[in-house]
């Protein structure tokens, strides 16, 4: 889908404009319709890199066990290339509520089903220097089948993320 055409199209008028908005409605139009058709593109794999060089998303990886890893990583291929607004999760790929809203996880059990691990995900149209949107692999945390995690590592996560979009280029 060819973006470009699309913005320049809306930017010339071409199409209906009997009912033409205002200016500034417009612009917000646009940028909807540019923001709704990049997010029905496939979508890059990157990692949330902090200001220290670190990535937690891939540091928490390297600690997961080898089956785990593998199952997170398929289903983040996966999610990208369906796009992630498409892709039914299975329970393997789910949008987030209450202060988390926004934020999507990567599940995965692990050996003997007691340890399940999460990879706390954004969705990223925006980015600058990019040619497609990014599926952002931000940190994981892992917890005992039947606990639930704290709004303390919850707001841990959101922090990164208020990071990550602090850039743009973006550290990845």
């Amino acid at each position: 889908m060819d973006t470009q055409f699309l913005s320049k199209a809306l930017v010339s008028g071409m199409g209906n404009n009997r009912n033409r908005k205002p200016a500034n409605e417009s612009a917000d139009s646009h940028a909807q319709l540019v923001h709704r058709l990049k997010s029905d593109l496939t979508h890059d794999i990157v990692y949330y890199t902090s200001a220290t060089g670190s990535a937690p998303a891939r540091d928490f990886l390297a600690t997961c066990p080898p089956k785990v890893r593998a199952h997170i990583m398929a289903v983040a291929v996966a999610v990208a290339q369906a796009p992630p607004k498409r892709f039914a999760g299975g329970g393997y790929w789910e949008a987030m509520h209450g202060t988390m809203t926004g934020w999507f996880e990567i599940r995965s059990d692990g050996p003997g089903k007691g340890t399940h691990f999460r990879i706390f995900c954004l969705l990223d149209t925006e980015a600058a220097g990019t040619d497609l949107p990014l599926l952002v692999l931000v940190a994981g945390l892992k917890k005992t089948k039947g606990s639930i995690f704290s709004e303390r590592e919850y707001s841990a996560i959101r922090a990164l993320g208020e990071d990550y979009f602090a850039q743009n280029p973006r550290r990845l």
